[in-house]
This record gives C-alpha cells, structure tokens and sequence, in this order.
C-alpha cells in the first residue's frame, strides 16, 4: 500500500527505490492540503514548523547519503546546512531551534523543490550504484526512511499544537471514519516471573537504542490488555483527580497546579452548561469520544491515573514481553489525508496512542553509539526523559516493533500519549 514500509528491505536497487518513493510521498501527502502560512507555525520551543521538517528530511538524504556517496553531488543550496540541520554537532552549526518559525525564506515552494531536487538524485544514485557502495550505503538509506517517517508524525503533532492555539479550530483535514463500537471491559494478562530477553533481535532494521538484546529479571505482573480510555479518563476527573495531591509525583503535581492541567491537553471546558466535553483535532473541535483510548497525558498524568486506578505504569520490559506476541501491523495508526486522533479502543498493543512506561530512558547494557556524526541520534539524549512503547494514530504504518524506544520528558503532553496499567502479581 502507497506510503508503507518494511523496515527489513533487502539492499536491492529496485526495493530501495520503491521504499524511498513511499516514503517521501506521505511527506508530502500531509503537507499538500496546507496552506504557506500553516506550514510556518511553531507555537513552542519543543515544535517545529510543517516547512522546517519538509526541509530537514531531506537535507538528511543530502547530508549522510548524497554528499558521502553520489560522485560529483551538488548541494541545492549551500546554507541549507545552517537552517536545516537538527542537532548534529559534529556536522557544524546550526539556525537556533526556537527560532525556526522566523525562517520565512526559503519560501515553501523553495523547499518543495529542494525536495524534488534531491528526490531526482537519490533516484539517479540508487539506479546507478555499483554493489559494494550499495551494501555500505543501504544501512543510511534505511536509517533515513525511518527518521522521515518519525518526522511524519511530528509534522502532525506539531501542527496540532500550532492550529490549537487558533481561536476558529480550524481543521487541516477531513474527519475520519467514525468508529461506534465499545470499548471492552478491562481484561488483564499475567506474565510469570523470571529472565527474558529485551531488546532487538537482530532482524531488519532498528535504531541504535534498541540493542544490545539482553536479559533482564521480572517479577510476576500482569498487564492490561487495552490502554485506559476517555470514559476513564473522565471518571478520573469527576473524582478530583487533578485535585487529590496523593495521586501525584511531587514534580507534577507542582507542574499540574502551576499549569493549571484539569483534562488532558486540547480539551476544552463545557459551554453550553450540559456536561459536554469537547476537545480539539486535526479536524476542528470534536466532542469526547468515551471508548476511544485517552491521549495527551504527561507521564505525570498517566501515573496519577494508573495510581488511581488501583495499579501502576508498566516497566519497558514489561510492555515488551507482552507486546512480542501480537503482529505490529495490526494497529491505528496514520492514513495520509485524514485527521490523526485516536479512534475507538481496541484490544491491543501497536498503535492509537503511544503508551508511557515507568522506564527511565537509558542506556541498554553493552550500548555504543554508532560511529561518526548519526551516533547523535539517540544516544545522547538518555538523560531526563521516559520511555513510551507502541505508537499511536499519528505514526506511519510500518514503523512499529516491540522493541521500538520512543522517549520524552516527564512533562510532555503534545504527543498522542496515553497508558496501559500494569499490576504486581504476588
């Protein structure tokens, strides 16, 4: 299906091409419906506009692969490395991250075709490679078909927030199929303790921090077998949730008061005086659909929630051992041309919303950066930051693994982010 994946490709010319074309063309799927100005939004420090990640995908085919690889490669532009570049140091400097939305020029359809210059090479180069340069550069083209496809779901997520901040709640596309079935009763699933293996097994692609595979001792637990839902999510706030300070980690319930958090980010508060919560999406302001799973939850959130609930977030290893079993494919994830949000829950780990674990983000026993400037990539951010497991409604469909490592601070609320309870079994 146009705009899918598969992270094992083999190192064929003709299989790299067609996962490149895929790719690149649900970049511009998201983008097309747009206008300059929505493409320009960046409504904080921890977003980036439409424009900007248009352009960074693909000053990173032309940084790791075009300029180290294609004999006689010219650079569309030779500043596009100061504005374009994220936060490789070791690549140089860089336009300041916060100030991206100020980047008016290059104009929109300067970017888009800096993207087509850049598609016209990677083509030229993968139909011409010889098989040696293709076996040591077909490990960077994997690599960067799944940084796009990361960059897909921040382009949704990062206009969610910019768009939010519009008093009209303009929608960017149109409404998805609506979903009318139930959410199930919770049902749990018990693991026996012991030692199992975490980690990458070693098939098909992976980031870096995926690996080593190694093992690790659990204690017997159970898992829910679906993520806890709006309904819930309401009866947490009917309950005083958001004002019941022994719920709360001391650091967010700081946090929470000094925001003022009483429903997960993007809902907004009744007006009409009957009790209706509504929230905001990609597709204009929406009401609370109660059996679709809740998202937007810090990890402070989700453990006030969890507590509440008489149970705990799962660990990493947990939510992985339990996850293996299930086919990553079967999920909510992105459909290119409709409005990311989460749909009605489903018995399941892979997609929706991305689930926090317990799990600090950390180094993996054994763990070593790769060599040369895309060792930046994961590993020195393992500091301050939680796991989350399993993606969600804004992810590329073929991107997801069990042991696949999302990461981010305890205080963020802009990703469709949500949870799963865990409980100890004596």
């Amino acid at each position: 299906m146009d705009g899918e994946y598969s992270p094992a490709v083999a190192p064929k010319p003709e299989d790299l091409r067609r996962a490149y074309r895929s790719v690149r063309s649900v970049s511009q799927a998201l983008a097309s419906p747009l206008s300059a100005e929505d493409c320009m939004l960046q409504s904080m420090e921890d977003a980036s506009p439409v424009k900007w990640h248009l352009a960074h995908t693909t000053w990173f085919w032309e940084e790791f692969v075009l300029a180290v690889y294609a004999a006689e490669y010219r650079r569309f532009r030779g500043d596009f490395a100061y504005l374009f570049n994220s936060y490789y140091e070791a690549v140089g400097a860089r336009h300041e991250r916060p100030k991206r939305g100020l980047l008016s020029r290059p104009s929109l359809d300067e970017v888009f075709a800096y993207r087509m210059y850049v598609d016209d090479e990677m083509e030229r180069f993968i139909s011409g490679v010889d098989a040696a340069t293709l076996a040591a550069v077909a490990p960077f083209i994997q690599l960067g078909l799944a940084h796009e496809q990361q960059h897909q779901e921040l382009i949704s997520t990062d206009l969610k927030h910019g768009l939010w901040a519009n008093a009209t709640a303009p929608a960017a596309y149109p409404l998805w199929e609506a979903v009318s079935a139930e959410a199930a009763d919770q049902d749990w699933i018990g693991h026996d303790g012991g030692l199992y293996e975490i980690g990458h097994a070693g098939d098909g692609f992976a980031f870096d921090n995926e690996g080593p595979r190694h093992q690790t001792h659990l204690t017997p637990f159970e898992i829910a077998a679906r993520p806890v839902t709006n309904r819930e999510m309401l009866e947490f706030i009917s309950d005083g949730g958001y004002q019941t300070a022994s719920l709360w980690l001391s650091d967010g319930w700081s946090l929470a008061n000094q925001e003022e958090w009483r429903a997960p980010l993007y809902w907004r508060d009744p007006e009409d005086g009957d009790g209706a919560q509504s929230r905001f999406t990609l597709a204009g302001d929406l009401s609370v659909n109660p059996d679709a799973p809740v998202s937007h939850l810090s990890y402070y959130e989700a453990a006030a929630v969890a507590e509440w609930m008489g149970a705990r977030l799962p660990s990493e290893a947990e939510w992985e051992i339990a996850a293996r079993v299930e086919d990553p494919e079967n999920g909510d994830y992105l459909t290119p041309g409709e409005a990311a949000d989460p749909k009605t829950v489903q018995a399941g780990f892979f997609g929706g919303v991305w689930e926090w674990t317990r799990s600090a983000y950390d180094a993996y026993p054994g763990f070593r950066p790769s060599k040369g400037a895309v060792g930046e990539y994961n590993g020195k951010f393992m500091v301050g930051q939680y796991v989350l497991k399993g993606g969600s409604c804004a992810t590329p469909r073929g991107h997801m693994r069990a042991s696949y490592r999302n990461f981010f601070p305890p205080a963020a609320r802009w990703q469709f982010s949500g949870l799963r309870l865990a409980r100890d079994l004596a």
